[in-house]
Order: structure tokens, then sequence, then C-alpha cells
């Protein structure tokens, strides 16, 4: 890739303020780009989609009880009447540290100061066959394919005789027993035993296997084994079959191979085992850890580095509390930005930075329709009232008022008839001339 032959991105506001560059739409980015607004620097926002995604609903979106736009809203809309802030929908390739530009696919663009928020991505572990054939849900599109997915394999399914070879369209495997496997396995489960009966009568909902595959010990790891504990309970009562200790091997589209357990046939592998950082061109060895976080000082600075920033998943900071850096969730993110913008506006007022300081507010989960676990500071509870806390802080933090009103009377409905209407097989119009299904069945003849 030649970089010397880019032009300067067209079109974009020429100003005497400080040149501020962000690379990610994600919770850290739109929340420094929100807070820079009316500041004392000129922000250019940079994503490669035109619109912020709401990750922890995802998987309502994969189960049919959301629509991808009411988690969706366009960044765009969020800039109005901004004359410091604006947004570029571009793709970043590289950065020259020295020159202080960086390069995307419309372009460079030349900064006085660079924030790196552009979040992780699915981590396979470096298993090829896994990349190929699991699906993630890391973004709506793919979430929506999962959506698709699991509709279509019923279409199917209820079409075909052999029960064998139904069984694999049927059933459903979850590797990773995070917030996200736990949330997925829970929803997809209540799908089963509620919903999909009445779709497909003809077919029978009891060969159809709910497996929720983690690689360590135990469910939820990042919270209380009040927590964890609670969350088995209720899986076990949706009929999730639960396997910990268990590292997935290999995956040929068919059969998954489990260490130390039995293998299992689906054509329907969610992959929400891991994260890794994602990167672009330009940053150096020295500048990571092992497992490609960037380094950054109490400031978010990045080492080595005098004007990039590194906020979010990204970025390990270390402190006396936390040795080996800050979990990788969205609180994290949103705190980081929200100081890195506080001391952007001391630096531009001369005065002294504030060093980040993670505050834990807490972590949840819902399981299910009704039943969710919750760890607060000062307290954990699971159970109905969980629930409903946890709808309570994921509907405020929805972006825009007419979303939060959408997802709430989507909430209301699903929750007193229990029917929701989004299940639609909605394909494009293209279509691969060999889709994945052609592959893994010349595979298995």
């Amino acid at each position: 890739m030649d970089f010397a032959t880019y032009q300067p991105i067209p079109n974009l506001p020429v100003s005497n303020r400080p040149k501020m560059v962000i690379l990610g739409g994600g919770f850290a980015g739109l929340k420094l780009a929100r807070k820079m607004i009316k500041s004392e620097y000129q922000v250019i926002l940079l994503d490669k989609n035109n619109y912020h995604q709401f990750q922890p609903l995802f998987y309502q979106v994969a189960t049919a009880a959301l629509e991808p736009s009411a988690i969706s809203f366009p960044l765009r809309r969020i800039f109005h009447n901004t004359p410091n802030v604006t947004f570029r929908m571009a793709e970043a390739q590289a950065v020259d540290q020295e020159q202080k530009r960086l390069f995307t696919n419309q372009g460079y663009i030349d900064y006085d100061h660079l924030v790196l928020a552009m979040g992780a991505d699915t981590n396979y572990f470096g298993m090829k066959n896994i990349m190929e054939y699991s699906t993630p849900m890391k973004t709506v599109s793919e979430a929506l394919y999962i959506r698709n997915r699991i509709i279509s394999n019923y279409e199917k399914a209820i079409n075909i005789a052999d029960v064998a070879a139904r069984k694999a369209l049927m059933n459903v495997v979850i590797v990773g027993g995070g917030p996200t496997g736990v949330e997925l396995a829970g929803a997809i489960a209540e799908l089963r035993n509620n919903v999909f009966p009445k779709d497909y009568p003809e077919l029978n909902f009891k060969n159809m296997r709910v497996v929720l595959a983690e690689a360590g010990p135990k469910l939820l790891a990042g919270m209380s084994q009040e927590a964890s504990e609670k969350a088995v309970v209720y899986l076990d009562n949706l009929g999730v079959e639960i396997m910990v200790s268990a590292a997935v091997e290999d995956y040929d589209g068919l059969t998954i191979k489990i260490k130390d357990h039995e293998s299992l046939e689906t054509r329907t592998l969610l992959w929400a085992a891991g994260v890794k950082p994602n990167h672009i061109k330009g940053l150096k060895e020295e500048q990571m850890i092992p497992n490609g976080r960037l380094k950054v000082n109490q400031y978010n600075q990045l080492s080595g580095a005098e004007s990039i920033y590194v906020v979010g998943d990204l970025c390990v900071q270390t402190d006396e509390d936390y040795p080996r850096g800050h979990p990788q969730v969205a609180q994290v993110a949103i705190q980081q930005a929200d100081n890195l913008a506080n001391n952007f506006i001391a630096w531009a007022d001369n005065r002294e930075p504030k060093a980040f300081k993670y505050k834990d507010l807490g972590s949840m989960a819902t399981v299910g329709r009704k039943l969710a676990v919750v760890d607060l500071p000062f307290i954990k509870f699971q159970g109905f009232t969980a629930w409903i806390t946890w709808l309570f802080v994921h509907l405020m933090a929805i972006v825009g008022v007419k979303n939060r009103i959408f997802i709430f009377l989507d909430w209301a409905w699903n929750y007193l008839s229990f029917d929701p209407a989004l299940r639609l097989l909605i394909r494009p119009r293209y279509v691969k001339p060999k889709e994945q299904d052609e592959l893994v069945e010349e595979k298995h003849e």
C-alpha cells in the first residue's frame, strides 16, 4: 500500500483550533466527541459505520426481540449544529506517528491530537475453522445474520425427513460463558420453549438442544459466585445445557470437537468466547503487550507517543487496584473518555490534568424474560428485581429518546404477549455463488 499517493480527505473544515481526530464511534469515542462540543478543539470523528451501536443489546436483535434500528443511532444526527465537531465515515489504515498523519480509505488527515478508540473484535484464538464456520456477534449486521440463520435453519428443517439432519439444523451451541453468552443462551432457550413451537408445530422442539460451553470453570467469571450460581439455576430451568471447563478445539461446520467432552452436531455455532484489540499499521511493537492491547499512562497517553491517546478495550492501563489492566467493559471506556475530555479542556486552560481512576459501578446480566443477576459495589441481588434494574439501566444508556421509547414498547409487548413480531427472514437480493451451508454439505458428502 503506497501511502505516498494519498491525498487529504476533502471537504474537512478549516480551523486554527488544535485538531483532535477521534478514531471510533463506540462508547468511548462517542462520549469523548460529545464532551468536546463547544471546546477549544476542532474535532473530527471517524468511524467505518455512520451509526453508533449499542452492543449490550445485540443479543436481542439476534433473537428477534428488537429491530436493528432500535439499538443504532446515526452519528451525524448527534452532531447537528456542532460547528467544532465533524463526522466522516472512513476506515483507518495506518498512522505515521512522526508526521502526525492518519491514513484512511478516504485519504489522509493531519492531527494535533489522535485518540484511538477502535475497540475490540472477535478473538478466535488462531483456530481457522472456527473463524470460517462459526458466527460472531460484534456488530448489528452480525446479530441480524444470526437471526436470519436461525430462522432459515428451521424453515429448512421443516422440509427434511431425516431426524439426525433435522436435529443438526435445530441445535444451537453458544461458546463463551460471559454476559453475552449467558444472555444469548437464555433468550434462545425461551424462543425454543415458547415461540418456535407455535411457528413450527410440525417440528419436535424437544429434539432441539441449546448448549452453552465455557472454557473456564464457571459462568460469568467476572461476577460474584452468587451471580454465577444463580445464572446456572436460571439457565438450567430454561433447559440450557451448560458445559464448563469445555474448551472448543475444532468445528467443521457440522461437528464441534470439545476437549474432554462429547462432540456436538450443529449448523449454528455462535462464538462469544473472547475479544482482541483492533489495530492499524504504524503502531510499534514496544507500545503493546503480548495480547495486542496498547500501553498507556495514567492519562491514557500511548507509551512513547507525544500526541496519541488510547481509550477503551484497545488500551491497557495498570494501577494498584488493577495490576493487569482494567476489564474490557463499556463502563471503563466511558469513564476513560470522560476523564480524557476533562484533561483536554484542562490542558487548553493551562490547568493540571487528572489521572484516571476507575470507579466500578457493578456488573449485570439478564437470563431470559424476567430474571437477571446484578452485582453492585454495595449489594448483590438476583431475580425479578434484578431484571427490572437491568431494564432501567440499559434503557437509560440508549442514545436517543425515540430509541428508548421504541425499546420500552417492544419490551412491554414481549413481556405481556411473549410473541416477538420480528421473526422475519430478510435476505439480501444478491446471494453469493456458494453459501456457507453448501460448502459444509460438500465437505460432508
